[in-house]
């Protein structure tokens, strides 16, 4: 996942600053969802943090103006997901929106054994993307290179799971509770917990609950923000932004006076006793 920048241009816009926990709804990318807030705003600026396809749903802070600058920093964080997965059916991108690759009988399971198959798809794990990712080979995305028919070969990597639970199972279908780190693709831990339990599966739906710092997120979905618009034009919708500090509450403070303060500005550097 990564953040993007927009650098389209819209006639009048104007500064804002902030950041707006939007609950993107399915079938649009991040993209975007996000150029469709930036036009509600009328914003200069703006980019959001940590992508979902298209096919998922949830929480994409969508950061404006100053709050673009901490956009690397939500990357990096803690994030939490449901997972709708099915059991039996594999596809060419790990979720419901490839082609079908193949189908195998799902066996009798009880949560043990599910959650037995799990157990090595958490902590610090070795995880393959999915070949049609957004991730870059030579500068050219993996999801273009499978698309041309082109043989791709995705170079694995280490990504942490830190929660990996079974919320619900009926027959050939599972919900799961995911929290993971930066880059780890919950499609893939769809396929490999598929493979563990001998019949191939894929996810079929995503939502994102949650990143740090924003734990407990108050989500606002674009129709909301469009009647919120319609009713008080930008106004409104500027009180729905969250502080650019809120966005860094998990990091250590340094508190300085004003002298040290402007002598921060000037380039010193300061070493916080204890």
């Amino acid at each position: 996942m990564r953040s993007s920048d927009s650098r389209f241009q819209i006639s009048d816009s104007r500064p804002v600053s902030g950041i707006l926990l939007l609950d993107k709804p399915q079938g649009l990318s991040s993209n975007q969802a996000l150029q469709k807030v930036r036009r509600l705003f009328n914003a200069r600026k703006a980019g959001h943090t940590g992508s979902l396809d298209p096919l998922a749903t949830g929480l994409l802070p969508v950061c404006f103006g100053e709050a673009t600058k901490i956009a690397g920093h939500l990357l990096g964080s803690r994030k939490a997901y449901e997972a709708g997965v099915l059991l039996g059916v594999t596809t060419t991108t790990d979720d419901a929106e490839g082609d079908v690759l193949a189908t195998r009988p799902v066996p009798q399971l009880d949560a043990a054994a599910i959650d037995a198959a799990m157990s090595p798809l958490r902590g610090r794990i070795t995880q393959t993307p999915p070949a049609f990712s957004a991730i870059k080979q030579g500068g050219v995305a993996l999801y273009k290179r499978a698309r041309r028919g082109e043989v791709v070969r995705v170079p694995t990597r280490e990504v942490d799971v830190y929660r990996l639970d079974l919320i619900d199972h009926a027959a050939d279908r599972l919900r799961l509770h995911v929290e993971c780190g930066s880059g780890t693709y919950v499609r893939s831990l769809a396929h490999d917990l598929g493979e563990r339990l001998g019949c191939g599966a894929h996810l079929t739906a995503l939502r994102r609950l949650w990143i740090e710092p924003f734990r407990e997120p108050a989500m606002w979905t674009l129709a909301q923000l469009a009647a919120l618009a319609a009713e008080k034009g930008t106004v409104g919708l500027d009180s729905l932004l969250v502080p650019l500090d809120r966005g860094l509450q998990a990091l250590p403070a340094l508190h300085l006076s004003a002298e040290q303060a402007a002598q921060l500005r000037q380039g010193k550097r300061f070493l916080q006793a204890g």
